[in-house]
Order: structure tokens, then sequence, then C-alpha cells
């Protein structure tokens, strides 16, 4: 037998009768071979004075992955680490539910620094941005931001994304999704026929998202913008914590109001406005949160994930996104969307809570009450919020009407859920 190669290795212990229970260790082991260690393995763990059986899901630690300006920050704060779109980025501080139900509640700080940033500039900007986008950008006036799609040749999404319009009909801020930034700028690239001046900003672009019914209330003595009466999906430019050229938007991914933050880490801006904020929402309970309770507050709304409820396979009128989908201008794809308007589609994207006890997972099968498999879920999760189990998935369309009941395999057993409708909350 050869030698194996030593590696860094993180591994990710979880309790399986409590997921806030995550543990993440370091270390260095002998790999056969990439198999041997990219299976979950299930072994015993000494957990409470007690033998256990836990989960333990080794997770390659690669010398690539990214670190964000706030990534020391993360780790003195005691976060639970883990690599994500290819940066070491924290998963939970005090653990899901709390950090779930202090944004809900009052207030939290997100970094979410991973994300894309790109900017077009030009007079055919806002004529590219149309040919590769789903939603009518021509609407924006500056100061105003939009969700849209990028659709592929074949109607399926190559991503989602926020347009940002900073100057009309010249300049634009593009935000995509962290694990498809290569691939975002390679495609709309490819469309750029019009000489229009593109810059990936992504690196260099810090990213915070405080999130919560107090967050713009907390942040408002740090800047002379008024964020309290700022409308859903605008922005503006302007100081904040002794800042200069900080984009305040709001937006997010959370449902639950507040702002995000767009600014260059130079001479230390990221610091300053890291404790600035602190400083001020510390005593009125501000917390920093993890990617993990982002993901459970954004399934709570509904929101999509890219990757697992919409990805290069679903076109947007599956995935519930015909409200993005204007088909008053051209764009990639829109022949096939519009004959797929017209014909109907054959699956559509659904909610669902559980009646029955289980909790749903990605591409957990969706069967009917005879057993025939009618879709598949795409995200899953215990609702904190609700203290029930909700999902999403998608369904044959006859499937698909509210309070239709449907049934989800898990561990080979058909659990009971319903059809509802969301946002969940």
């Amino acid at each position: 037998m050869g030698h194996g190669k030593f590696r860094e290795w993180s591994v990710m212990i979880i309790d399986p009768l409590n997921k806030n229970n995550i543990h993440f260790f370091s270390v260095a082991r002998v790999g056969f071979g990439e198999k041997a260690v990219s299976i979950t393995t299930c072994c015993f763990y000494f957990f409470s004075h007690s033998v256990m059986p836990i989960f333990v899901v080794p997770i390659k630690q690669t010398p690539k992955m990214k670190n964000t300006a706030f990534t020391q920050k993360h780790i003195a704060l005691g976060a639970k680490m883990a690599e994500f779109a290819g940066y070491n980025m924290p998963i939970s501080y005090s653990g899901i539910n709390d950090e779930h139900a202090t944004v809900r509640n009052n207030a939290g700080i997100f970094d979410v620094s991973h994300m894309g940033e790109f900017i077009l500039k030009g007079e055919n900007a806002l004529d590219l941005i149309q040919r590769v986008t789903t939603n009518d950008a021509s609407k924006l006036t500056a100061g105003k931001a939009q969700y849209s799609c990028l659709p592929n040749k074949d109607g399926g999404i190559v991503d989602d994304l926020l347009v940002y319009c900073i100057e009309e009909n010249k300049t634009y801020m593009l935000v995509v999704n962290a694990s498809n930034i290569e691939k975002d700028w390679k495609w709309i690239s490819s469309f750029n026929s019009g000489n229009v001046e593109m810059h990936n900003i992504s690196d260099k672009t810090c990213l915070l998202a405080i999130q919560g019914p107090n967050a713009t209330k907390i942040l408002q003595p740090l800047t002379d913008i008024d964020i309290l009466n700022m409308k859903y999906y605008t922005f503006a430019k302007g100081r904040f914590a002794g800042v200069d050229n900080v984009l305040i938007s709001a937006t997010g991914y959370t449902g639950a109001g507040g702002v995000e933050i767009y600014f260059e880490d130079k001479n230390g801006d990221a610091e300053k406005i890291w404790n600035a904020i602190f400083e001020m929402g510390g005593p009125q309970g501000l917390k920093p949160i993890g990617l993990g309770a982002r993901d459970t507050l954004r399934l709570e709304m509904g929101f999509c994930l890219y990757g697992n409820d919409i990805d290069d396979t679903t076109s947007p009128l599956e995935s519930g996104l015909g409200w993005i989908t204007k088909f008053t201008k051209d764009f990639t794809s829109k022949e096939i969307l519009e004959k797929q308007k017209a014909e109907g589609v054959k699956r559509k994207l659904v909610g669902f809570e559980m009646i029955d006890r289980g909790i749903p997972r990605h591409d957990y099968i969706i069967k009917d009450a005879t057993g025939n498999t009618i879709g598949k879920v795409t995200s899953g999760t215990q609702a904190p919020s609700l203290g029930k189990a909700v999902g999403l998935g998608y369904v044959a369309v006859e499937n698909a009407t509210l309070d239709s009941y449907i049934f989800i395999d898990i561990r080979n057993t058909l659990v009971k859920a319903k059809v509802v409708k969301f946002p969940f909350v």
C-alpha cells in the first residue's frame, strides 16, 4: 500500500438530536484518495457525559481558501468557521436558533463580503444588462436597485443577482452569488459587444448586512443618510462611521428589515466600521450572526438559494420568479420562456410544512399518497420562528395546489406534508 499524504481537514461533528450542537476540529490525517475523506461516517462521541451517535463530516481545507476583512474578528468572537464558496466563513456563534431569534426580534450583523460585485460603465451598459437579465433595468433610476436573474440559452438560470443603478444609463453595480463570481463574469462578458467598461471589484469590496427590526435605529447615529426612512430596494452613498463613499442599501436576505453596506477595505476602514457598529449596537443587543441562521431566515421567507432552489436547469417561471421576467424587452432565451409561459410549466417550486414529524432535507424525494415520485426537496429546515419543519421543493404542477398533501421520503418512510403559501412567517 502506498503512503498517503498528510493534509489539514476541518471536521464538523453534528449532534442529530440538537442541530445547534455543531463542533469543528482541525486535524492532520493521512488520506488515501479523495473517496476516503469525502464520505460521511458515523461514530460515537462522548457528549453530555453519555455516549451517543453523532455524525462526523470531514471538510477539506484548501490553501486557496480566502479570508474576508473580518475573518479574524469572527475567530476572536468564537465563531464556528467553515469553508463556503471558497471563503473561510462563520457558520454560527451562539447557536443558530439564538442568532435567528436575534435577527427576527432585534438586530444582527452578517459578514457577506464573499459576495461578488461588478461595475458596468458606459453608454451601452444598460443595453448589456437588458440583454443578459430578465427584469427590466430601464425602469431603474439613480439610487434604486432591482432583483433579477441571468437566464442561460436553455431558459435555465445562470445566477440570481441585484442590479444597482449608480448613474442612470451609465453606471451600474451587479451583486452576484459568491460561488458564481467567475461563471457570471465570463457569461456577461460573452455578451459585451458594445465595449462596456467592466470591473470586477469583488476582492476589494466589503459587504456587511445589518438585519432586523431595530437595525436602522441602531445604525442611524453613525450616518447622516436618512436610513430610518429609506425605502425598500433603494440606496444612497455617503459617510458612515467616519468613512466616506459607503453605499447603504435597504435590501437583505432575511425578510426582517435592515440594510446592507458596501465599502472598500482601505486604510483600516473595515475595522473602523465593524468596531463602530458594535460600539453602538452591542449595548442594544446587536449580535454577530453566522451563515447558518442566514439560511434559516431566508428559508422562512421562501427566498431562493442558488444551487438549491434555482440553478441552470430551473427556469424563472418554474421557480416562482415570473414577476422578475419581463417580456416587454429582448433578453437571452426570451422565446423559450415565452413558449413555456404560453404552454404552462410542468413543475413548480412550492412551499410546504410538515404535518407529521420529520425534517425535509435537500434532494429528499417527494411522493404522492400512492408512493409515486412527483418531485424533489430543494431546501428544508426546522423553522426556528415557527417551531415546525418547512421546506421548498419542485413538484408536478398537478400536485402544486395550495393545501394539497404531499409526502417526503425520509429514510424510506413517507412523512406527510402540506403545500402552503410562502413566506412561512
